[in-house]
């Protein structure tokens, strides 16, 4: 296969624009014996005659042009490839691989990947579902760069291989259904329900985030039915089968239909936290770093939203 040496084709394109060997040198900054060794070499390399003698200076023949041709092809792909370069140093480029828990991704991921193909479209965020235990077996194992999980589920913060970023306190209300004597009660509390059945998980963060919030509260929740999707939790309450505990973020249409009511509870309204997590000092990389401040955006606004 033909050797094509890129310095000595920037060369050989020089001293076509230039026409000379001495202005071609001055050009480069090179002496003119060096630039009539430097395009020997090459010549020899292709196999091709490149300059032929015209009176006293040399002039370039149709092989040399015919190379010229497609190597102007190759200055313009390197050329790109010396701008995407910049752009991922700068973080305006290159690939971040994002794992994070289901409801995570409509309310913070979506926002945030909206945002940073708008202001830095040659990033490209790769979304990944997985829970927690998932989710740090795949940012360990270095299958994604950044894990979105639960504060309670995430690695300690002394832990040497990751870096936690805190992203968002979100509130947790309770689901009723419509007819239930307490939906439109003032003031409502968790510690108030205390008596109900409650559907949750029979295992799992949520399970472990319900029976929390109500031992908090004063009180053992009785757990009368158990599921984890949110269409079969919301479907139970609104037949009456029970209550459960419902993330504010979770998406609107999971919310349940006219049948079911969503109340904010007074004074001892659970919280969950949501963490970011990545290897430690990868939050000083660009790409990373652009991500993760997308993701605190994200979370401000939706914060914002919650207060309002």
């Amino acid at each position: 296969m033909t050797e094509w040496d890129i310095k000595k084709l920037r060369i050989l394109r020089t001293l076509r624009d230039r026409g000379t060997v001495t202005a071609t040198a001055e050009a480069l900054l090179m002496t003119p014996s060096a630039v009539s060794q430097q395009l020997t070499n090459l010549s020899r390399q292709l196999g091709v005659r490149l300059l032929e003698a015209h009176g006293r200076r040399v002039r370039l023949t149709d092989a040399a042009h015919l190379v010229l041709r497609h190597a102007e092809a190759v200055f313009a792909q390197l050329e790109r490839a010396d701008a995407e370069l910049d752009g991922y140093l700068r973080g305006e480029a290159g690939q971040v691989r994002v794992a994070a828990f289901s409801t995570s991704v409509p309310a913070l991921v979506v926002p945030a990947v909206r945002q940073l193909r708008t202001a830095h479209p040659g990033l490209d965020v790769r979304v990944r579902e997985a829970e927690a235990a998932e989710a740090y077996e795949l940012l360990a194992a270095d299958q994604v760069d950044l894990a979105l999980s639960l504060a309670a589920h995430a690695p300690s913060v002394r832990d040497p291989k990751f870096s936690r970023v805190p992203l968002l306190a979100d509130p947790l209300d309770v689901a009723l259904p419509a007819g239930h004597p307490l939906a439109d009660a003032p003031g409502l509390r968790l510690a108030d329900l205390a008596a109900e059945p409650w559907i949750f998980g029979g295992s799992g963060p949520w399970s472990e985030i319900t029976t929390a919030a109500c031992e908090a509260a004063g009180f053992v929740p009785e757990q009368a039915h158990s599921a984890s999707g949110w269409t079969a939790i919301l479907a139970m309450v609104e037949a009456g089968m029970g209550i459960a505990l419902v993330p504010r973020m979770a998406s609107a249409e999971r919310r349940g239909g006219a049948g079911v009511v969503m109340r904010v509870l007074s004074a001892d309204q659970p919280r969950r936290h949501v963490v970011a997590a990545v290897r430690r000092g990868a939050e000083d990389g660009p790409a990373v770093s652009r991500v993760l401040a997308a993701l605190r955006q994200a979370a401000a606004a939706r914060e914002t939203v919650q207060q309002g």
